[in-house]
């Protein structure tokens, strides 16, 4: 293929964008030092409102359901929390570390009304989160 086809240009630049991908994935996911009270990530969530209350379900695999603080706070519902390094990391050599690690917080706006938090519970992974609306 000769510069002028496009397949070659095109085939050239798609591996550019591949490398710089990669590069800012690795970066995205770097591990914050465990001291660092910096939110370094925030989970996925789906919210989802049904007549009586509101479901919120946040993606936090591997984080222990003891270490994840759950409040409303003004018109949001916040979800913090950390997943800590395992202490293998410390001696061990990283093929991919794509979970991302440490202080985490989401704060999902809520629709107006007035809600009371049932007692979260884990599920497959997920802390689902039950907001009962109050009269």
């Amino acid at each position: 293929m000769s510069n002028t086809d496009p397949r070659s240009w095109m085939w050239s630049d798609a591996l550019a964008m591949l490398a710089r991908a990669e590069k800012l994935h690795r970066e995205m996911f770097r591990p914050v030092p465990q001291r660092s009270r910096a939110i370094a990530w925030e989970p996925p969530v789906d919210v989802l409102e049904t007549e009586h209350e509101i479901l919120v379900l946040a993606a936090l695999p591997g984080v222990d359901p003891d270490h994840i603080k759950v409040a409303i706070s003004g018109s949001a519902l916040v979800i913090a929390g950390e997943r800590i390094l395992p202490p293998q990391l410390r001696t061990a050599v990283i093929h991919r570390l794509e979970l991302p690690q440490g202080h985490f917080e989401r704060q999902i706006p809520l629709p107006a009304g007035r809600f009371e938090v049932m007692r979260p519970t884990v599920v497959n992974g997920c802390l689902a989160i039950v907001l009962r609306k109050r009269a």
